[in-house]
């Protein structure tokens, strides 16, 4: 321990060291290179050099920040960006939940995700709380819009936006593979080939790329009496990816461009966490009910878009686009033992963890959570730029139409445990047949305004939004055979169907203000939405429909860059109405309910500093900050036991929204080799919104308590062995720090240990 908190020590130094040095700002040299094409794509941000005229707060990670310390968990690479808050799950960052700015962050349901500027979710409408998102390993860029900002994204502006830059066509003939083996078994393998090509006619361009990540786990599934136990907790994701271009040498600027990717995955991971005391003392197991526990799915993405320039002041893009998402997750879902019938109920009683652990009697309810979801849509967006006398304008427009839909088809499979905790009987049944689509048509124009220094954007969103649901009656009796389980499925009856529209307008005004060449001010007020599913605003009970979550931004901040130094410094507060709290994942009703009003705010900021900008070795220095204020305004008007906001009260805070986050990192680059370190800190905070609830055993609800406080300090290094060849090796969480990161889907789990890795970096 004193090896680590001298550790931290020298880091703070380090950095207090640096920023003091920091004199008169300079000019900023844009020397950064990047890809150049004769049509620049529609993007959020752009660049990192373009965050300095960004009317709005936002973070743009690039490559090297993605590779640094060879994260293929997102949330370990979001960790460095202030105002985003991460809940990991299975220690990889295979379903991660993101939070920007106190928005509830379950699956990121309340998160705009793109991929190349196109929705990605498997249906961001019908059902965004769902497990799927881009693997980060792959990318080459993430863009993050904070707040509600965003007017041109949506369906749920709110929260923000991210979107997930995937490789692009390299300009020149380009062969790269990075491969890591590390921890558990764990192997990574990034590899593609592109170029662009040249002739009278035409440019065209070309990249295959195929991602492939695996590991064995490292939790381990106990033995019971009946059962010898396990240590099949891993994962395995492969993803290839074709991405084309073609750009005809006319005079009118044109480029046509398609892209098609895969995803393969499969994990034996489990929603069940481990009791109280379990989770303190042998955070690394799993239970021996959970070794049925496996999620299969299969996603496809792809889209074809046509940008034009007809002029240098206006250019369009239209995009088409389709994916599918397919999935089943085979997981201990419920319990029957004595009165309980709740996997967080039985964590907390003897009875329950005989069960559990696989020594005493019971039912284990394995759920085969089988779900088909697609989307696909139309979008063209535009800009034009001109001039009213002193005032020049960059109009920017765009139209939308998106459609999504979610079939469900789940039933369970109850295993009969006996008090020696042998398997002696299985039965099947029905659970929750039913079916969700929405059809949206969204429209949205801004005016970038600007007058000398000053450049203020009003601008607007339109949507209109039509929703369907099918709900069916099963007989959920249990039947011996599949023969029996089919038949009835074949005797559902639809009970409750309805349709149903509605319409969103989203108004916002932001500015910006360049003091001179190496400072800024910035701000904005918008309003922000986000929308409940389908079975939630079309109930044919008025009484029982959610209405829209509906909140105010405003933002207040200053940036300033130099060669040598960068700083971002940010005032936020976001007023919700209608909270929305969703039961998904946690069991229950699986409908979106409102939970009153709650008011967040705080303060962010992002610095970054090189005393070594000069010479040819280099220091660079970062330190990320973030404090927030989350409290309800008032007691949860409705929610289910199993919401997190559920037993919320006027002033307590809401879940997983910690005080603090800090994340602070130094390097050093000499010749052929480098290092560097980052770490970051996050208080605690509390998991359900009723905040004295605390004792999970006397309430018999696993879910209560707290979220653990961390420091996770991870270490790398690179060595150039030849010019075309890198070698890699870091330690991940050097100093083993273990805590509760989550108590949610059923239980308590801690974060991932101690991990380390090796491997090579090629490039020609």
């Amino acid at each position: 321990m004193k090896l680590y908190y001298t550790t931290l020590g020298l880091t703070f130094l380090a950095m207090v060291t640096c920023l003091q040095a920091v004199e008169e700002s300079e000019d900023l040299d844009n020397t950064t290179e990047k890809p150049v094409y004769e049509l620049e794509p529609f993007q959020v941000i752009g660049s990192k050099e373009d965050i300095f005229e960004l009317q709005g707060s936002g973070y743009f990670l690039t490559t090297d920040e993605i590779r640094s310390q060879n994260y293929t968990n997102v949330n370990r690479v979001l960790g460095r960006v202030p105002g985003v808050y991460v809940r990991d799950e299975d220690g990889y960052g295979n379903f991660p939940n993101i939070s920007i700015r106190g928005g509830d962050g379950t699956r990121a349901s309340k998160v705009t995700i793109m991929e190349d500027g196109i929705l990605t979710s498997p249906a961001p409408y019908s059902a965004p709380a769902a497990y799927y998102s881009p693997q980060i390993g792959r990318m080459s860029g993430l863009e993050i819009l904070k707040g509600s900002s965003q007017i041109e994204y949506g369906p749920n502006t709110t929260g923000g936006v991210i979107n997930y830059l995937s490789t692009p066509v390299p300009l020149d003939e380009t062969f790269y593979s990075r491969n890591t083996y590390g921890t558990d078994d764990t192997f990574l393998s990034h590899t593609y080939y592109g170029n662009t090509v040249e002739s009278n006619g035409h440019t065209f361009g070309y990249l295959f790329e195929l991602y492939h990540n695996q590991s064995d786990g490292f939790r381990k599934i106990q033995p019971g009496t009946g059962y010898s136990g396990s240590d099949d907790t891993g994962y395995k994701v492969t993803e290839p990816m074709l991405k084309i271009f073609w750009e005809p040498n006319t005079d009118l600027k044109q480029r046509l461009e398609f892209k098609f990717g895969s995803t393969d995955f499969e994990a034996d991971e489990s929603y069940t966490g481990l009791s109280e005391d379990d989770v303190r003392s042998n955070e690394d197991t799993r239970y021996a009910a959970t070794r049925f526990d496996n999620i299969d799915t299969e996603q496809y993405r792809t889209y074809l878009k046509y940008q034009i320039e007809p002029k240098d002041d206006l250019r369009f893009e239209l995009a088409a686009y389709y994916n599918r998402f397919e999935r089943d997750w085979f997981k201990l879902d419920d319990v029957a033992v004595g009165a309980t019938d709740s996997v967080r109920e039985a964590l907390t009683t003897d009875e329950g963890l005989a069960l559990l652990r696989g020594t005493g009697p019971g039912e284990l309810f394995i759920r085969h959570n089988a779900r088909e979801y697609e989307a696909y849509g139309a979008q063209f967006t535009g800009e034009y730029g001109f001039e009213t006398g002193d005032f020049g304008h960059l109009v920017k427009f765009g139209i939308r139409y998106h459609n999504d839909d979610i079939d469900r088809d789940q039933y369970d499979e109850v295993f009969q445990q006996n008090a020696s905790g042998q398997i002696i009987d299985q039965r099947f049944r029905l659970n929750n047949v039913r079916y969700q689509e929405t059809d949206s048509v969204a429209l949205w124009l801004k005016d970038e305004i600007s007058f000398d220094r000053l450049t203020v954007t009003p601008g607007i969103r339109y949507e209109h939004i039509r929703v369907n649901f099918d709900d069916y009656t099963e007989d959920t009796s249990q039947v011996a055979t599949r023969a029996e389980l089919e038949d009835l499925r074949n005797a559902i009856i639809l009970t409750e169907s309805n349709t149903d529209s509605y319409d969103e307008i989203v108004p916002g005004v932001s500015f910006n203000y360049e003091i001179d060449n190496s400072k800024t001010v910035f701000g904005g007020v918008h309003k922000g939405i986000s929308i409940p599913g389908p079975r939630a605003v079309a109930r044919v009970n008025p009484d029982a429909r959610s209405e829209v979550e509906e909140s105010l931004g405003l933002e207040l901040g200053t940036r300033h860059r130099s060669r040598a130094f960068g700083a971002e410094a940010v005032w936020f507060h976001t007023k919700f109405d209608n909270l929305i709290g969703t039961d998904a994942g946690f069991g229950n009703s699986d409908i979106s309910n409102n939970a009153g009003e709650a008011t967040v705010w705080g303060f962010e900021g992002f610095f970054t500093y090189d005393p070594l900008y000069e010479r040819t070795d280099s220091l660079p220095v970062y330190f990320s900050i973030t404090w927030t204020s989350a409290e309800f305004d008032e007691g949860v008007a409705a929610g289910g036991e199993a919401d997190i906001f559920n037993g919320g009260e006027a002033g307590n805070e809401l879940p997983y929204t910690p005080e603090w986050k800090l994340a602070w990192g130094i390097g050093y680059t000499h010749d052929k080799w480098s290092v560097s370190v980052d770490t970051t800190y996050t208080s605690d905070a509390f998991a359900t919104g009723d905040n004295d609830s605390l004792d999970p055993i006397a309430e018999n609800n696993a879910r209560l308590g707290k979220i653990d406080s961390l420091l996770i300090t991870d270490l790398s290094g690179t060595y150039q062995l030849t010019q075309n060849v890198n070698l890699l090796a870091g330690i991940n969480n050097v100093f083993d720090e273990r805590g509760i990161v989550s108590r949610v889907p059923r239980g308590p789990r801690a974060n991932i240990g101690r991990t380390a890795y090796f491997g090579a970096e090629v490039q020609f």
